[in-house]
């Protein structure tokens, strides 16, 4: 039946393509760095004359249909030069452009000055970009480049606080972020608890946040995108490149395989803080450190066809004296084949696997726990570009899950202790989509798709089966949940189907120009998420476990609009972003009192399905042009989440009412800025600010036993204190770096300059002298100092 819709789906993009074929000529192409043949993402190509344009594909590709006749085109790209070439249409045209950083002349080509405009005839909104030039120049903590922390800077994105992995958008959870490297599903995005991210700034090329009016062809989460490509590495010249710093260095090399057909890619990078630990003699035996590898590897068959074999290894292992090691990281592979059928269609085939590991290995109780994901996963892409009016993205993708919750087994070799595994999980989640863009008018420009997803839970597992259908009852004499009884069991065998799910997700976006300059736009998207993170921190951890919908796990249905209007003022020298958006999120997981999450094999026993809501107002303020540029986010928001009762005798999660999320922040302001003083200096800064994290905090105590006992209010109704610091750096170029191959530079930052302590969280205990409850505040940064040198050649 599957087979049959998708036959039909694609007859389907045949017949509009014939309806729409007219006589006019195609230029198409590709677009690179003129430094390397780097492929370019995003680029802008525009055509004054008739008021219209395209951008380039995920591979620098692009094709625009116009009338015959000779054009002036013009090429831009953010931190690039922008080109002006004539061309004369009389057939369809082949035609590459590389494009500069720098400001050489090109021959026949008018060079002018780049500016960061919005496109304001565009639907895409609640979209951010942001080039790895621009996060390099922010000033982070211990002097380390970090992707995932240039984010934060942006609207409507926050932490978890201090030293918290992961991100929350629009009041999300972190879990509810589809985090892709090279279309490869990233499970962990952090190394060292938190602390950094996985992403080496010197192997990414571009990076693109959506938060909402998400396109169809990503499915798969509630809150937003995190789209990441690695660079495919230099078909000139070799190249390497790297840093040195205080806790960590890196290194990357690139060059041709064969001069401007293949290239390769190979980064690692590692921290070396540990070792210094082996200097004290009570800390020998003491180890925190993480190491990664990217790799990747592209070939150019001919013009129609290209390969590329893409490439990420981490690891994190956390050591206490030989008794406690933690081991945990990601694998990702990817072999995708461009194809261009005609200058028109634009295909891509990605085979990818995917493997999240955790490792716990505790000698001083003998026995070692391993837990992770695995996805394979097959999509095929088409981009199609009918007209110079109607663009089609349509395809398919299919992913099988493998999920291991946990495998306890002995650490002695002759223990005779057989492992302990938890019942492992397996799914299979197919979908079909189809994206359209639309130019209505010279002043109405569409986006429309639909996409089509459905999940398995497969076998082999043992299910549990409950009396009504309910996994957790309510005690109405304590007006409290418990852990229901099992009333059967059933055994499914190898992918025999336990629960299926289904589920239409339809996404619209449109922009209405009111002028050259400004625009309104609007947007709707409805997700789909079908895995489920059983965690109970508001911050990912290395332990958190990943489940698949079930009969009791539901998936998550996100529904989102958002209205915006968005300027360029003095022709692009400054910009204006003002969205507004509204998000319901249904069977978003809440966990009952005293919940008991590590290694239960009957976790449905102490969830339950409730919802989630969250709305707010961003703001954006960005300086595009000059030496001085940066921009000031601020974003007004509330996420809230409830879970009521089932029945009427049921007083539901925090007695049914509605209670702040963990992720809600009531203000988020951030200003970032760079200024170029010289070819020597430049400098930049980041504020941030944000409303404290929500927490539950206990509102009394009693005597039991002669202990004294703390008892809790309703959940998040406190608040730990407001987040905010201020980071500044400097870099320093050499002036001889003009002379010589080898180039160099120092970057000097601070981070949290006036030394604020932020309350990453706050404990309370018993005083040992006076009995009584006390707050214990943790926080892990105050003023950190930071150098690194940069160098490439």
């Amino acid at each position: 039946m599957i087979t049959k819709n998708i036959g039909t789906f694609f007859l389907f993009i045949l017949t509009i393509f014939n309806s729409f074929s007219q006589e006019k000529f195609t230029l198409s192409g590709t677009i690179s760095d003129s430094k390397n043949n780097e492929t370019l993402i995003g680029v802008n190509i525009y055509i004054p004359a008739l008021k219209i344009g395209t951008t380039t594909n995920e591979y620098g590709f692009y094709s625009l249909s116009v009338p015959k006749g000779e054009y002036e085109i013009e090429i831009s790209y953010v931190g690039y030069q922008t080109i002006q070439k004539s061309i004369a249409l009389n057939q369809n045209t082949k035609q590459n452009f590389s494009i500069s950083e720098g400001g050489e002349e090109l021959q026949e080509v008018i060079i002018t000055d780049n500016k960061s405009k919005i496109n304001i005839k565009s639907p895409e909104m609640s979209a951010n970009k942001l080039s790895i030039a621009t996060i390099k120049k922010m000033p982070v903590v211990l002097g380390e480049v970090d992707v995932l922390k240039s984010i934060l800077l942006l609207p409507g994105v926050t932490n978890a606080g201090e030293g918290a992995s992961g991100f929350n958008v629009r009041g999300g959870g972190a879990d509810q972020n589809l985090i892709l490297l090279d279309e490869a599903t990233i499970f962990n995005s952090s190394h060292v608890f938190g602390f950094f991210s996985v992403f080496n700034p010197d192997a990414i090329k571009d990076l693109k946040l959506y938060k909402g009016g998400i396109p169809a062809r990503y499915g798969g989460r509630a809150s937003s995108v995190l789209d990441i490509y690695q660079k495919d590495g230099s078909s000139k010249d070799f190249h390497m490149n790297g840093g040195i710093g205080l806790i960590s260095s890196r290194l990357l090399a690139e060059g041709p395989i064969v001069k401007d057909k293949g290239s390769f890619l190979i980064g690692g990078r590692a921290s070396y803080a540990h070792l210094f630990l082996k200097l004290s003699e009570d800390d020998k035996d003491n180890a925190a450190y993480f190491y990664d590898l990217n790799t990747k590897l592209s070939y150019k068959l001919n013009e129609n066809n290209s390969l590329y074999l893409s490439g990420y290894f981490g690891r994190d292992v956390f050591r206490l004296n030989k008794s406690f090691t933690n081991t945990y990281g990601n694998s990702i592979l990817n072999l995708r084949w461009n194809h261009l059928y005609s200058d028109k269609l634009f295909s891509n085939l990605s085979l990818i696997y995917s493997d999240y590991y955790y490792g716990l290995n505790l000698d001083f109780v003998g026995f070692k726990w391993d837990s992770g994901i695995k996805n394979y996963n097959i999509k095929y892409d088409f981009k199609h570009y009918l007209s110079d009016k109607l663009k089609l993205n349509y395809g398919l993708n299919g992913i099988y899950y493998e999920f291991n919750p946990g495998t306890i087994k002995p650490t002695g070799t002759d223990s005779g202790i057989n492992p302990d595994q938890l019942d492992k999980k397996y799914a299979f989640e197919p979908s079909i989509y189809l994206d359209a863009e639309s130019q209505i008018s010279n002043k109405i420009t569409v986006a429309y798709g639909l996409r089509y997803s459905l999940f398995y839970r497969l076998g082999s597992s043992t299910i549990n089966y409950y009396d009504n259908d309910q996994a957790v009852v309510f005690n109405t004499d304590m007006q409290i949940y418990e852990k229901g009884t099992p009333a059967s069991t059933k055994y499914f065998g190898q992918n025999k189907v336990i629960k299926d799910y289904n589920n239409f997700e339809p996404r619209f976006s449109v922009s209405y120009q009111l002028n050259d300059d400004q625009a309104v736009k609007a947007s709707y998207n409805r997700m789909a998420q079908y895995l489920q993170l059983i965690s109970n921190t508001s911050s990912p951890t290395p332990l958190d476990v990943w489940m698949p919908s079930d009969t009791y796990i539901k998936p998550q249905l996100a529904d989102q609009v958002a209205l915006g209007y968005f300027r360029n003022i003095s022709n692009g020298a400054y910009s204006l972003e003002i969205e507004t958006y509204y998000k319901e999120i249904q069977n978003r997981l809440d966990y009952i009192d005293g919940a008991d999450l590590i290694a239960n094999d009957a976790i449905e026993q102490v969830i339950l399905n409730g919802q989630m809501r969250s709305y707010g107002l961003e703001i954006m303020v960005k300086k595009n042009k000059g030496r001085f540029n940066g921009w000031v986010s601020y974003t007004l928001s509330k996420s809230e989440q409830q879970t009521p009762g089932r029945t009427p005798e049921e007083i539901g999660i925090n007695n049914g009412q509605w209670y702040a999320s963990a992720y809600d922040k009531t203000h988020n302001l951030a200003v970032t800025s760079a200024y170029n003083l010289n070819e020597k200096w430049s400098f930049g800064a980041n504020f941030a600010l944000q409303s404290g994290q929500p927490v539950t905090y206990p509102n009394g105590q009693y005597e039991y036993l002669g202990i004294t006992v703390p008892s809790y209010g309703l959940r998040n109704e406190s608040r730990l204190p407001a987040y905010h610091h201020l980071d500044i750096s400097a870099t320093l170029t050499p002036r001889k770096n003009k002379d010589r191959n080898w180039k160099g530079e120092w970057v000097f930052s601070i981070y949290n300059l006036y030394n604020r302590m932020n309350a990453a969280s706050i404990n309370f205990r018993q005083n040992v002298d006076t009995g009584a409850n006390e707050a214990v505040q943790l926080s892990i940064f105050g003023i950190v100092p930071a150098v690194s040198y940069n160098f490439k050649f």
